[in-house]
């Protein structure tokens, strides 16, 4: 697979984005694609397809970045109620740009936004054994 994304194009200065906030490891700028005024996109400035490639110190700064984003965009003249985040990794979750990237989406009351999903209602043995099965694989992990 191509590693190229146009991420990589504005980390390096050569694409245009609307930055709000960046620092030697985090770039923040305007998503030309906003679901709701004033939506952000927070990047890491390293090159990583999904979260499993991403050193999870930078992926903890792209949320404590985002936090912040979320408060100024409370304090700005986006004046939103509320802020989502949104993360998509991997095709199926939605990625479309391989290269890590949060959404940090402003809400307002009747913006259109939302996520529509039809939850279940499962036996706490169904829960029980799935939670059994994760940990297991956190188990066979790398030491945290």
């Amino acid at each position: 697979m191509n590693p190229y994304t146009i991420f990589a194009d504005i980390v390096a200065g050569r694409a245009p984005a609307s930055k709000v906030y960046e620092d030697d490891d985090v770039l923040a700028f305007m998503d030309i694609r906003p679901v709701t005024p004033g939506h952000l996109l927070v990047i890491p400035k390293v090159q990583a397809r999904s979260l499993a490639e991403l050193d999870p110190e930078l992926g903890g700064k792209l949320f404590r970045v985002g936090q912040q984003l979320a408060a100024a965009l409370r304090a700005s003249e986006v004046g939103c109620d509320g802020v989502n985040f949104f993360l998509a990794d991997g095709v199926t979750a939605g990625q479309e740009v391989f290269h890590v990237h949060l959404h940090v989406i402003p809400r307002t009351p009747g913006d259109g936004f939302g996520l529509r999903a039809r939850p279940t209602h499962p036996v706490r043995a169904d829960l029980d054994y799935l939670a059994s099965s994760v940990r297991g694989a956190l188990d066979r992990q790398a030491p945290r």
